[in-house]
């Protein structure tokens, strides 16, 4: 099933009760349906309820900033989140809630087949990692898993609410860009307009590696 289909089969999804807590549409995802890299969040907030569109409000802001700072941009990449509709007043998702949304989640990474996923907080992180896991403790860290490389960050929307968090953010995105820095792939000599970034990472390595430290 392409993407679009995808998208048009959850558009009034009611499949969990956040169907019926206020949500104004469902936040499928956005961005470059072939991109290298993925951002994975946590749910879409108010303004992303109104917009439909993941990171469009404050922390949106941020992240573009932040994606600029690591060689990116939103063109080039595709984001989701692991809740595609609002909980009601801001609340942690509920693990009834990420059970059911999750496999339209894995079906977006299946079709995207991005060679690298950032998750941004710990929900995603948790969710693509499958234990839990603080995201102090893995962040900037590199984990090879079975389809692709997953590479924690702290989620922007943290750095707004607890001034004290937006430097390690940062310094989240200079691993982050030092990684892709060592994995890039240069443009085809021929290409005439600007594409999307390219990088060669392999998922399928034996285990874990940590190449920043934590």
């Amino acid at each position: 099933m392409p993407l679009l289909e995808l998208s048009k089969s959850l558009h009034d999804c009611q499949r969990c009760k956040l169907a019926k807590l206020g949500r104004s549409q469902v936040v499928f995802g956005v961005g470059n349906p072939h991109a290298s890299v993925m951002f994975v969040g946590e749910a879409p907030g108010f303004h992303e309820d109104q917009q439909g569109e993941p990171f469009v409000g404050a922390a949106g802001k941020l992240l573009n900033d932040l994606l600029q700072s690591a060689g990116l941009s939103r063109s080039d990449i595709y984001i989701a989140n692991v809740i595609k509709c609002r909980p009601p007043n801001n609340r942690d998702p509920e693990p009834d809630e990420v059970e059911t949304c999750k496999p339209f989640l894995m079906q977006q990474i299946a079709m995207i087949h991005p060679k690298l996923v950032c998750t941004l907080g710990n929900w995603a992180t948790q969710t693509l990692l499958e234990r839990k896991v603080g995201i102090t403790k893995v962040r900037g860290q590199v984990f090879y898993l079975k389809d692709f490389v997953l590479f924690p960050l702290l989620h922007p929307a943290a750095a707004l609410h607890q001034g004290n968090m937006l430097e390690p953010l940062r310094e989240d995105f200079k691993k982050l860009r030092a990684f892709l820095d060592r994995h890039s792939q240069p443009p085809p000599s021929e290409a005439t307009t600007p594409a999307a970034p390219v990088f060669n990472i392999e998922p399928s390595q034996p285990a874990q590696m940590d190449l920043f430290g934590s």
